[in-house]
């Protein structure tokens, strides 16, 4: 038999990242930092921006849980929210109602969080996208939530297909959302640096006129052909 839990609990103290390694992500391409960790790193494809035009952001996550079709854990990480957090809130990809809508993104926005991801569903997309704030979502829904609780701030979480603890580096941008954990951090950037060199070198080759690289000409070197 369950207890009934608290309506909210918050987990304090964890560490936000410095700001500089912060801002060395900022700008970065989602799909360079996803080759910089061994092709790992990326949320599930249905978490998408609200207003891709307005979708690129960096900043240290602040992670909730809010139960299936219930908004008190989002209540919870408004409250809890610093200047340039990332609010990443795991809502059990529940799909009945959403989790968050135009009042609470201004609100985020108003407090100077950096972007909102979760993989639950949103409401009043006009809205949202008027507020500036990026925001992520699994899809759009106009039915509304409960606010009866539980809900849970600043505990590691999954969403997405994606361990996330408090304090993780979070990057977005129009094709999606990558966490970087905290403790990898300094050797994901230093991966990065070449694998934006290599990209570099590869966008120059395709301008020029390349039809291929060399990984696809030693590829095609060693096929087996049938027919003439």
């Amino acid at each position: 038999m369950l207890d009934n839990p608290p309506l909210i609990t918050i987990h304090r103290g964890h560490r936000r990242p410095g700001r500089a390694l912060v801002e060395a992500f900022r700008g970065a391409q989602t799909s360079h930092l996803v080759d910089a960790m061994d092709g790992r790193g990326a949320l599930d494809h249905r978490i998408k921006p609200m207003d891709p035009a307005n979708a690129a952001f960096a900043g240290p996550a602040l992670t909730a849980l809010a139960y299936p079709a219930d908004v008190v854990g989002v209540y919870g990480a408004l409250w809890e929210a610093e200047p340039g957090d990332v609010i990443v809130v795991a809502n059990d990809a529940y799909a009945g109602t959403a989790v968050v809508g135009d009042l609470v993104a201004g609100m985020l926005r108003n407090k100077g969080v950096a972007a909102f991801v979760t993989d639950g569903l949103a409401r009043d997309r006009a809205g949202i996208v008027a507020t500036g704030l990026p925001l992520f979502a699994a899809g759009i829904i106009p039915a509304s939530p409960a606010a009866n609780g539980p809900g849970v701030v600043g505990a590691p979480i999954t969403l997405g297909g994606q361990h996330v603890r408090p304090g993780d580096i979070v990057v977005g941008d129009a094709d999606g959302v990558v966490i970087v954990p905290r403790d990898r951090a300094e050797a994901v950037l230093e991966r990065l640096a070449a694998v934006r060199a290599a990209e570099e070198q590869a966008i120059a080759a395709v301008a020029a006129g390349a039809t291929s690289t060399e990984r696809m000409r030693a590829i095609m070197a060693g096929a087996r052909v049938i027919g003439p």
